[in-house]
């Protein structure tokens, strides 16, 4: 999908979803939209119609990814019940969205949160865990790494373990912190990067949407034409390596090559779990 707008840039954004090679079923999501600032002219006297189109320009591109959490029922439907609530919830607010200013940043930030809230709401109101005798199952939960884009600037909100990157002439920065056990444990000095890869728990999830524990963290980038933003699931980066990731994107054509070739090294590394890239290129205008 590819949207122009009154801005430096073209955007040029592509998603692509695959179950694996190893799992039954695939509980990744995601979703591209624009939110569109609807007004139109019916009939002018202007010798130019032309000059109207900025009233009908994208105000903000919405990009979301989400993983259901694997090993408990209802993975792949709190995933969807987590971007459908989303994007309904965001596409009701859409006005707020509009010439957005310092001093209405903050509004901008407390809307996406409570979007984030809303949706864990309804995953553990739709899909919550059933107790059996004394003991209690968990729900199906999801991680969700979501980016808003209003020109120039990308507000990020990230609950679990996927991730957020841009690549800035031919450098890749990760954008999110994973919410996981061994990522707290570094975090608190009690582990070092090294013993956080070896602990067999280090990646348990700390943080999810339908979980008990769900903390959404917001962090924004000021991007560039030329800069490419990256959203995934851990089936990518498990698997492919940063230095991978920056390679595939500075050298891509377009936002579906890059999707296509980033789904095909996560599967020939291995393919362990679902897959899930969105990619959004920045093409100077």
């Amino acid at each position: 999908m590819t949207v122009t707008a009154a801005i430096p840039v073209r955007v040029d954004a592509r998603g692509q979803t695959d179950v694996g090679l190893r799992r039954k079923a695939n509980e990744d999501q995601f979703v591209i939209m624009t939110l569109v600032k609807s007004s139109e002219v019916r009939q002018t006297s202007v010798p130019d119609p032309g000059v109207f189109d900025a009233l009908r320009r994208p105000e903000g591109w919405l990009f979301i990814v989400a993983d259901g959490v694997g090993g408990q029922p209802g993975g792949a439907q709190a995933s969807q019940t987590a971007v459908t609530s989303l994007v309904k919830y965001l596409g009701q607010a859409a006005g707020c969205f509009n010439s957005i200013d310092t001093d209405r940043e903050h509004e901008f930030l407390e809307q996406l949160e409570a979007a984030v809230h809303d949706a864990h709401r309804r995953i553990t109101e739709e899909h919550g865990g059933a107790t059996q005798g004394k003991r209690a199952t968990p729900g199906p939960a999801t991680t969700l790494t979501m980016a808003m884009l209003v020109w120039p600037r990308a507000y990020i909100v990230q609950v679990g373990d996927s991730r957020a990157f841009y690549l800035r002439k031919g450098r890749l920065r990760q954008l999110t912190r994973d919410q996981t056990a061994g990522e707290f444990m570094v975090n608190t000095g009690a582990w070092t990067e090294e013993q956080a890869q070896k602990a067999p728990y280090s990646g348990t999830l700390a943080s999810a949407l339908g979980a008990d524990e769900m903390t959404p963290v917001v962090g924004l980038v000021d991007l560039q034409p030329g800069d490419t933003l990256l959203l995934c699931t851990d089936g990518l980066t498990r698997h492919v390596s940063d230095e991978r990731i920056a390679e595939v994107l500075g050298r891509a054509g377009d936002a579906e090559s890059a999707c296509r070739e980033l789904v095909e090294a996560a599967l020939a590394g291995g393919g362990h779990d679902n897959v899930t890239v969105v990619t959004a290129i920045m093409v100077p205008g």
